[in-house]
C-alpha cells in the first residue's frame, strides 16, 4: 500500500501533466469555437479529450510509471473515465454558463478544477492500479 505521502506526490505529478493538458484542451476548444465556428459544447468535448490523450501518455510514463503491456486496454479505460468528467465538466459549464451567465471560460476552467479530483483518484483505483 502506497503512503499518502506517495500519492500527494503523484496527485502533485497528475495536476502539472494537468496543465499541460488544459493547455491543449483550451487551445483546441479555442480553435474549434471560434475559429472553426462548431458548437461550443462539441469544441469542449474535442478539446477535452485530445487533452485527455496527451494526459494519458504523460500520466502512463511519469505520474503513475506504469509498465502495464495492455496499452490499448489502459488507454481504453483512461478514455472511459474520460467520458464521466467530460460529461460532468460539460454539465458544470452548461449551468454556470447557460444558467447563471458567467463566461463560458470561466465557467470551463471551474469544470476543470472539479473534474481534476474525479479523474485522479478515478485512474488512481481503476486505470492504474498495480
Amino acid at each position: 500500500m502506497e503512503t499518502l505521502e506517495t500519492i500527494f506526490f503523484k496527485f502533485l505529478k497528475f495536476g502539472l501533466v494537468g496543465i499541460s493538458g488544459m493547455v491543449v484542451d483550451f487551445g483546441i476548444t479555442y480553435l474549434a469555437k471560434e475559429k472553426i465556428r462548431i458548437n461550443k459544447y462539441a469544441a469542449n468535448t474535442l478539446g477535452f479529450f485530445c487533452a485527455a490523450s496527451s494526459n494519458y501518455i504523460f500520466n502512463r510514463l511519469w505520474t503513475f510509471e506504469s509498465s502495464d503491456p495492455a496499452i490499448a486496454f489502459q488507454y481504453i479505460k483512461f478514455l472511459s473515465l474520460a467520458v464521466v468528467g467530460v460529461l460532468l465538466s460539460n454539465a458544470i459549464i452548461y449551468f454556470m454558463h447557460e444558467k447563471q451567465k458567467w463566461n463560458f471560460y470561466f465557467a470551463k476552467l471551474i469544470s476543470i478544477g472539479v473534474v481534476l479530483f474525479w479523474n485522479f483518484f478515478a485512474n488512481y483505483f481503476f486505470t492504474f492500479n498495480r
